[in-house]
């Protein structure tokens, strides 16, 4: 018999696109360019585990600055549960964040794991799911192309929302092929930006940062734009922010999944009354 030997290592760029996979497999619907955007954020993030060579385990921890980091992807293959795989590479995922503030967004199947871990609830985050208004792209009133607009500007703007500097992935992300990135200015400044990007099934919308609850209307009516009408749409909804849950019922979206922020230190100081959609799951 065959001894068994279970290795945790870096994941290659080819890899992550594994992770990708299974996370499809688990019904997370991931965007068909995370892969891409989640490796630029940290190309040694990214965990996978090799039971005899074979993959059966992979988790992200992805260290954005000295301070914070953040945990996705934890995934075992499902014949490999129970077993001790999974909290093996999860305890891997925490050694390489040590000395940050951790964040991850836990599945409810999950979360009194991760509170035995020492993470602690922030709040929810809420999924709705809506449908596009059928149509082609049409003027988007007061939005602009994000990409017409210096780097550093919306840099910048995303900082409150953020406990960190994100700026490798966020140039990938707001740059992705097959997405929508758009903006509003209020007296020449940023006021609020979204993302649209395309997923396996529909689109996802993330980040939605808005100044106001009217301009996260206009920029979530400006990325709705270009779908067909019955074509779906998902936005991740802090709890917390009551404008934001409105929004979405405005809309006619209907809730299909939660999870709980967690962070293992103090809960960073966000500006979470002006975030009305998450970027993602598995990189915050």
């Amino acid at each position: 018999m065959q001894q068994e030997t279970y290795e945790i290592a870096t994941m290659s760029r080819r890899e992550v696109d594994l992770a990708i996979d299974w996370a499809a497999n688990e019904g997370w619907n991931p965007g068909i360019h995370d892969a891409e955007c989640f490796h630029a954020a940290d190309p040694d993030g990214f965990l996978i585990g090799l039971l005899n060579d074979e993959p059966v385990a992979t988790v992200s921890a992805v260290r954005y600055d000295d301070s914070f980091g953040f945990i996705g992807l934890y995934i075992v293959r499902p014949e490999y549960r129970g077993r001790g795989y999974g909290s093996r590479i999860l305890g891997a995922a925490t050694a390489r964040l040590a000395g940050c503030n951790i964040g991850l967004d836990g599945v409810v199947g999950q979360q009194e794991h991760y509170r035995g871990l020492g993470f602690r609830l922030a709040y929810r985050n809420v999924r709705y799911e809506g449908w596009g208004p059928g149509g082609a792209f049409a003027d988007s009133g007061e939005c602009v192309g994000l990409a017409t607009l210096p780097f550093d500007r919306v840099e910048a703007y995303d900082r409150a929302f953020f406990p960190a500097p994100r700026s490798r992935f966020l140039e990938r992300w707001i740059a992705q092929p097959d997405a929508r990135a758009l903006g509003v200015l209020r007296e020449g400044r940023l006021a609020g930006y979204g993302v649209r990007r395309k997923c396996l099934a529909g689109h996802k919308i993330g980040p939605l940062f808005a100044d106001t609850p009217a301009l996260a209307q206009t920029l979530l009516a400006g990325l709705r734009e270009g779908l067909a009408e019955a074509e779906p749409f998902y936005l991740d909804v802090p709890e917390v922010n009551r404008a934001a849950l409105g929004l979405a019922e405005r809309h006619g979206m209907r809730i299909v999944f939660e999870t709980a922020r967690m962070y293992t230190g103090a809960d960073p100081a966000l500006s979470l009354e002006r975030l009305y959609g998450v970027t993602t799951f598995e990189l915050g």
